[in-house]
């Protein structure tokens, strides 16, 4: 080996151990300015909730209104009938056909005799 290398090899040596004696110093230096943000991010946001309006008592909470329902409503709806006539109507003579409330309000329930599904091979239908 001679001795252009050997110097230019330890010159390498000596500014690596150089940089490596900063990057020592200034890692650090980072972390606690990590740690920092992060401590006042917590002070920051324990501030700004103690400012919040506080959550409203049960006193406080709307209630629903008297006579109504709070969840779903099952009811029993049939069809408003169409008009009948002698002509044919278009689609732009026929007003949009909804639902009223059907006067019998129990909702239909399996017969005894019924299988409940097409083609299940039951007998289908009332006995009678």
């Amino acid at each position: 080996m001679n001795t252009a290398t050997h110097v230019m090899s330890s010159g390498w040596a000596e500014s690596a151990a150089t940089r490596g004696t900063a990057a020592g110093f200034v890692l650090p230096l980072v972390g606690l300015a990590v740690v920092g943000m992060l401590i006042g991010a917590v002070v920051w946001g324990r501030r700004r909730q103690a400012r919040a309006p506080r959550p409203p008592r049960p006193e406080e909470q709307p209630h629903l209104p008297d006579g109504r329902p709070s969840g779903p409503v099952q009811e029993v709806r049939e069809p408003d009938e169409l008009p009948h006539g002698d002509r044919r109507l278009t689609p732009y003579q026929v007003r949009h056909s909804g639902t009223r409330r059907s006067p019998d309000s129990e909702p239909p329930t399996w017969s005894g005799g019924s299988s409940g599904a097409f083609g299940s091979g039951g007998p289908g239908g009332k006995k009678g």
